[in-house]
């Protein structure tokens, strides 16, 4: 079952960063003029530049694009500093699309600037991982109190620093 508290955001940040995803968790979200993420939206499109990017699912979850001919998600990075996060992300997707009925759909991880590439699958155990994943966020996130900061060399370029750090 889907917890339509969750997104591949929070996937996301619940590997990076449990603060983090905290605080966007409440709704304190630093990233939209971040320069970061704009690199990362315009790596994406001028990847794939014939490709629809940024498809919206129900969850608010945004796929950067789906390759129908050959039923493929790809999510499209700039760095694989945070390989992981990225991807259980990407198996999210395939989760919350099996969710809907969409069958035999694979990943592909996609780092441009590394000229890399990581084709995903999700396995029956990834799906229980998942959902393990789901109940633990759920318990971060309704903590009255933010997770301790963490002190990673990666929270310098994180929109949240001056929050955590300041």
């Amino acid at each position: 079952m889907l917890n339509p508290k969750v997104n591949g955001t929070k996937i996301s940040y619940y590997f990076i960063c449990h603060r983090k995803l905290w605080l966007f968790g409440r709704q304190l979200q630093f990233e939209s003029d971040f320069s970061t993420v704009e690199e990362g939206k315009f790596i994406s499109e001028t990847t794939y530049p014939d490709e629809r990017h940024e498809i919206q699912l129900s969850d608010g979850a945004v796929l950067d694009f789906y390759d129908k001919q050959h039923k493929v998600v790809h999510e499209v990075k700039k760095s694989d500093k945070m390989e992981e996060a990225h991807l259980w992300q990407l198996k999210y997707y395939l989760y919350y699309l099996k969710s809907f009925g969409v069958e035999d759909v694979t990943g592909r991880l996609d780092y441009p600037k590394l000229k890399k590439t990581l084709d995903v699958v999700l396995t029956t155990d990834d799906e229980q991982k998942i959902r393990e994943i789901f109940d633990d966020m759920t318990a971060l996130v309704n903590q009255e109190k933010a997770p301790e900061r963490i002190n990673k060399k990666f929270c310098k370029t994180c929109a949240y620093y001056e929050f955590c750090w300041a």
